[in-house]
């Protein structure tokens, strides 16, 4: 008999003992009064070796470790904040509730009732008096010593990594925390919270392929929605001036360390206000993340220490290619560039091939050719040569206009626009724009944009209510994009983004 079937056939024997001395295997509730880290608190310091505290304390969790030494049973009971461990003496038991101490199976979930007190080595515990059977665990728990080592399990099967990992569960706990501290600064500006639509009639804000969807009820066809952004723009049209949305965003694209097909984002937009207050306000949220969460502005990423103290260096975006790649582009002709590129290409197969193929003009899948596009040849030269040099907060600022049709011209270079990608741990933090609200020029970079776009599949649709709204007068404002799992992915350590979405779109299972 394998391994696997003697744990089986224990636990149904264990099951069997709750039917047959009517023990209930599933109550409906029961009166938990402490945390394991509430009665840590409290009591760590405070109680001396084998002193007791006059506390009675109900506690309720899983069971992942049993060491049965006879007439004493030792418990290590897990709850959402921690473990406390759980003291069982013969003597102290009727018989039924002995027995059922001893037919417990590791992973069984019980309520403890006694008093609080600490081991003569010094270990805070439980005096157990009562205990309640509150769900059983049918199967057998990973090996305790080796964890969850498979990634795929892991991930599918989420519940069973935070059982046996239970700082898996504090990295969650922590993103929870970083959401609140995002509210807390944006409410206490004045920044009102609003909801846009998931499913949209039309897919915009974002360069991104969409996931479609079909509505039975009108017929026709919706988009998940890619970006808020064009909804909360109507926002400002309307009379709102700070608004914020955390948001679910779905792109039809691939997944790799930082990038899931849904994922959360933070969109915020104030008018009356530039990109430059908006590189204020992120510097501001991440510095305050980092002190709440740590008491100070240093992290460790991955072994990496990364200050978010503010302020932040701030580069253009031609400046970082001549600082950090020696790349002037304003001396270089548009047959220099492209043939720097071209070079890359050749060398480096894998890198942006999507990518080089729009900025080059090289024919695509779909016979679609485009000519050669300077603005965003020279952020493909920032991609390749920049991003990979960009470990301490710096902000990117003033790229080429071509980048993005949503963004105001710069107001002394109009073949630039007030864009800032600010990068940390050479991955991008934010998007911020002095947002454009020339209804006129909007429809035009629209278009243009639909059209260069068409080489990947991911042309930006020209949303005519969008313009029209403009055309009603939206206010200058600014506005700042912020992907929360990256954040949250650097605030905890994390070195993948599925380390921190509970449950991220995987494979189908085979």
């Amino acid at each position: 008999m394998s391994r696997l079937n003697e744990y089986e056939k224990s636990r149904k024997k264990h099951f069997s003992f709750l039917k047959v001395n009517n023990i209930d295997p599933f109550p409906y509730s029961f009166n938990k009064t402490h945390n394991s880290s509430d009665i840590s608190q409290k009591y760590n310091l405070s109680l001396k070796e084998n002193e007791y505290s006059s506390e009675i304390a109900n506690v309720a969790g899983r069971l992942l470790v049993i060491r049965n030494m006879g007439k004493i049973v030792f418990m290590d009971l897990y709850d959402q904040s921690g473990k406390i461990q759980i003291v069982c003496k013969e003597d102290i038991f009727e018989k039924k509730d002995w027995e059922l101490i001893n037919n417990l199976d590791e992973g069984d979930i019980v309520g403890i009732t006694g008093p609080i007190f600490k081991t003569k080595r010094g270990e805070l515990s439980i005096d157990a008096t009562q205990i309640t059977f509150l769900s059983k665990c049918f199967l057998p728990l990973p090996e305790k010593y080796h964890g969850l080592q498979d990634p795929e399990v892991k991930y599918r099967q989420r519940y069973l990594d935070m059982i046996v990992n239970p700082e898996v569960k504090n990295v969650f706990i922590t993103r929870a925390k970083i959401i609140k501290i995002i509210r807390e600064i944006l409410q206490e500006k004045g920044f009102i919270e609003v909801e846009t639509p998931i499913l949209q009639p039309l897919y915009g804000g974002a360069q991104a392929r969409p996931f479609v969807t079909q509505s039975y009820v009108w017929k026709r066809k919706l988009y998940l929605s890619i970006s808020p952004e064009l909804y909360l723009k109507r926002l400002l049209v309307g009379g709102f001036e700070k608004v914020y949305t955390i948001s679910k965003n779905f792109r039809n694209e691939g997944v790799d360390r930082t990038h899931n097909p849904e994922f959360t984002m933070l969109e915020l937009y104030e008018a009356y206000k530039d990109y430059n207050s908006a590189m204020d306000l992120i510097e501001e949220i991440y510095e305050t993340i980092a002190i709440k969460l740590y008491g100070t502005t240093k992290i460790n990423y991955q072994g990496i220490e990364l200050d978010f103290k503010r302020p932040w260096k701030k580069l253009t975006m031609k400046q970082a290619l001549k600082e950090l790649a020696d790349i002037d582009v304003d001396k270089m002709s548009d047959v220099d560039i492209k043939k720097l590129l071209q070079e890359k290409l050749v060398k480096e197969k894998d890198i942006h091939m999507n990518q080089y193929q729009k900025t080059i003009g090289l024919e695509t899948g779909d016979d679609i050719s485009l000519e050669f596009n300077k603005g965003l040849a020279i952020e493909e030269l920032f991609n390749i040569f920049c991003e990979p040099k960009l470990l301490q907060p710096t902000h990117i600022i003033d790229h080429p206009k071509e980048t993005t049709p949503l963004c105001k011209l710069h107001r002394l270079d109009k073949s630039l626009i007030e864009r800032d990608e600010p990068y940390a741990n050479y991955t991008e933090l934010a998007n911020i724009y002095s947002e454009l609200n020339d209804p006129f020029l909007q429809e035009k970079l629209m278009k243009e944009q639909k059209k260069q776009g068409r080489a990947k599949g991911e042309s930006h649709p020209v949303d005519k209510d969008f313009i029209l709204a403009l055309k009603y007068g939206m206010p200058p404002a600014y506005g700042i994009g912020v992907g929360i799992d990256r954040l949250v992915m650097l605030f905890t350590n994390s070195p993948s983004i599925r380390d921190v979405i509970l449950f991220p779109m995987l494979k189908e299972e085979k």
